[in-house]
């Protein structure tokens, strides 16, 4: 009952669908009210008073929670299908690939500041996706945890250290814990010089560490992938590099090895050379992070997931009924 006696009538499905939509954009994806007006076609106060019935009618609690089906059908239908906890973030069918990318990382930044817990070794591979994540993390001060990189990222241009030590340090930075960086090139030219160097004690720490991780956070690299992976775009890999992956049927990689779209890695010439971990040691950890924009990476996904290789998911709608279909 309102204050003045009135009864308070109930919202109708679609009053409370753009509430959701509107505190959705406002608490999640960190939009400003101006920005969802134009999104929603309306204005400022109307926006406002979307948001206070999100908040009076339970929309809006500490967490955003929808009262439809919809978006929970689909994280079930993906947890019963592929045995993973599921993230769906709403994105309006018109945005570009850019925004995609965008408003799933901060969906799944938000989700890291609960995965992340005190004395954690978080495994990070880099890349577009993971590089977005980094920028949007929520400072929070999280006792002896470590984050260690995936994968070596030099290649004949670069050493990469900047690009990877960028994205590690803004995760290291954001919870108060220390980055242990893996100075090797993405790939080496020979698999005997792997081996070398696997055995030097410097190397070995960093991959002990790697075997005892808690958590790891990662995307699905494509090279068909409108936002372009950074192992396909940064001068990674050569010609016929590239050809010997298409002739294999690799379908994309996670932290630079590669897989099928049946989610097999094994005989793959250049995994032989690559410094990502090996799956069995990506599938011993607890918690895996995938996170994917864009229904372009929605083969090199599926191989991943074929792999075994997630536990958790965020991904945007499209992609999400994508997989369901």
């Amino acid at each position: 009952m309102c204050n003045d006696g009135r009864v308070d009538e109930p919202l109708d499905a679609r009053s409370v669908q753009r509430a959701l939509t509107a505190a959705h954009l406002y608490y999640v994806q960190d939009r400003t009210m101006e920005a969802i007006a134009r999104e929603l076609g309306t204005s400022r106060s109307t926006v406002s008073r979307l948001l206070a019935q999100a908040r009076a009618t339970g929309i809006v609690d500490i967490r955003i929670r929808s009262p439809f089906a919809a978006p929970q059908l689909l994280e079930e239908h993906l947890a019963e299908r592929f045995g993973v906890t599921a993230q769906v973030v709403p994105v309006p069918d018109d945005a570009n690939e850019v925004e995609r990318l965008e408003r799933v990382s901060v969906a799944a930044a938000h989700l890291l500041g609960d995965l992340i817990r005190e004395d954690m070794t978080v495994g990070v591979a880099w890349g577009s996706t993971t590089a977005a994540i980094s920028r949007r993390l929520a400072p929070q001060q999280v006792h002896g945890t470590t984050f260690v990189q995936l994968n070596g990222s030099g290649n004949t241009h670069t050493t990469g250290l900047l690009y990877a030590s960028e994205i590690l340090s803004r995760f290291a930075a954001a919870y108060g814990g220390s980055a242990q960086q893996f100075p090797v090139p993405a790939f080496f030219d020979d698999p005997r010089t792997k081996s070398a160097m696997w055995r030097e004690r410097s190397t070995r720490r960093i991959l002990a560490m790697q075997a005892a991780m808690d958590l790891v956070v990662f995307s699905t690299g494509s090279a068909d992938s409108r936002v372009p992976s950074h192992v396909y775009s940064g001068g990674y890999l050569e010609a016929q590099e590239l050809a010997s992956l298409e002739t294999e049927g690799v379908v994309g990689d996670v932290a630079t090895v590669f897989f099928r779209a049946d989610g097999s890695s094994d005989g793959i010439p250049l995994n032989e050379r690559a410094t990502g971990p090996r799956f069995d040691v990506l599938r011993a950890v607890p918690r895996r992070l995938c996170v994917v924009s864009g229904v372009s990476k929605l083969a090199s996904l599926r191989g991943a997931l074929a792999a075994g290789l997630v536990t958790d998911l965020v991904v945007d709608e499209a992609v999400a009924r994508a997989l369901a279909d």
